[in-house]
């Protein structure tokens, strides 16, 4: 086979997909100018009694949380060493780096005055959660960019600064974990301030450490998900030699976290909540889709080692990590706000049109960088008659 071919950036072919694309992205930049003209009221449905819904919930929570792949296996490869990881390093690494750079989108959105975002990195509070919480994103959304970017200049031919990058890469891996250690932890400490208005269920002085295991379970989860969807998307071969021990990682990282959580809710006398509750039908659901289900179905190697049981053990982590962000900031929080929240028609068009813009730039990277081993995915089509 002709290599220069096989090399080729993939043609570009508009289809069914590119058109939901383009009718989210226009209704999301509809709804963003309607949002800085007329204000958070015109297109959401929050309120001094609710202030944060779902543009914090999912954006910004399930957003930071589900990009956690990324730090668990940079961390995997150059600290504990198991280069056999290092072909799916690039496409989690950008995967992370989307999600951190579309979770700082939705915040500007979500901001009642979003052009003192910047007040962070000038007036500074050490005493407060957000404060510590906006510099660690600030940091760590740089060193995904300084990671990933030997993918740009190979690219364009600068390989003196990408064989720089990667003699650095050990301590920026080491900077990039600290850093998301504080921050993924720090999101479950918003919530420590308000232990008479979150519900006994979802409450725990460990909310910090809750919020950080789970998110390891759910990047793993997440890791397994992207690369399921690469193949879909660009007709590659799925990494069952990688991705069936990263499984196994995942059970453990759930495990751990669904004990914790019991224990926790056992400390706040709720189980008699569980059956005669809003909360703890939704608890359950929760619990089940992204704890129990995965935990059981994953332990089982001949489950884990079957790519449809594989993906659908992973897509069950990260749903019932979703919810699990949802719950503890909306669910949660309901009872005590003394009003029922529902997003509005326009912060749910946001918050798909941000995820369909990830996977576009996803694929338009993919298509164009080096994200695989075997560099741009070419047009297989194409590539048939010359071969």
């Amino acid at each position: 086979m002709n290599t220069l071919a096989t090399l080729a950036p993939r043609r570009f072919r508009p289809g069914f997909w590119t058109a939901v694309f383009a009718v989210l992205f226009l209704a999301f930049l509809t709804v963003t100018v309607i949002r800085f003209t007329k204000g958070l009221g015109a297109v959401t449905n929050l309120s001094d009694q609710f202030p944060w819904g779902l543009w914090i919930g999912f954006d910004l929570l399930c957003g930071v949380g589900l990009a956690a792949g990324a730090f668990t296996l940079t961390a995997v490869v150059h600290l504990f060493n198991l280069k056999r990881f290092e072909p799916i390093v690039r496409p989690t690494i950008l995967t992370g780096f989307l999600g951190y750079a579309f979770v700082i989108v939705a915040l500007l959105l979500d901001l009642g005055q979003p052009w003192r975002i910047w007040h962070a990195i000038v007036y500074w509070n050490t005493h407060s959660v957000m404060f510590e919480v906006a510099w660690c994103v600030m940091l760590y959304t740089t060193v995904l960019a300084v990671e990933f970017s030997p993918v740009v200049f190979e690219r364009f031919g600068f390989h003196a600064p990408a064989r720089l990058i990667h003699r650095l890469i050990t301590p920026l891996v080491i900077l990039g974990v600290i850093l998301s250690t504080l921050h993924q932890s720090s999101l479950g400490s918003l919530y420590l301030i308000v232990p008479s208005k979150l519900h006994p269920l979802w409450y725990s002085p460990m909310l910090p450490l809750h919020f950080y295991i789970s998110a390891i379970g759910a990047g793993i989860g997440m890791v397994i998900l992207e690369s399921y969807l690469s193949k879909r998307a660009f007709h590659r071969h799925l990494e069952m030699d990688l991705l069936e021990p990263l499984a196994r990682g995942m059970v453990v990282a759930l495990g751990i976290y669904g004990l914790m959580r019991l224990q926790a809710i056992a400390r706040n006398h709720a189980f008699g909540t569980l059956f005669n509750s809003y909360e703890g039908h939704m608890f359950m659901v929760e619990f089940a889709l992204g704890v129990v289900l995965p935990v059981v179905l994953m332990s089982f190697r001949r489950l884990r080692s079957n790519p449809d049981w594989l993906v659908g053990g992973a897509f069950l982590a990260v749903l019932g990590f979703v919810m699990n962000r949802l719950n503890v900031s909306i669910t949660g929080m309901e009872t005590a706000s003394g009003t029922r929240y529902l997003p509005s028609a326009m912060e749910i068009i946001v918050s798909l049109g941000l995820v369909a813009t990830g996977m576009a730039v996803f694929a338009f990277a993919v298509r164009n960088f080096s994200i695989f081993p075997d560099g741009p995915v070419a047009d297989r089509k194409s590539l048939k008659g010359e071969a």
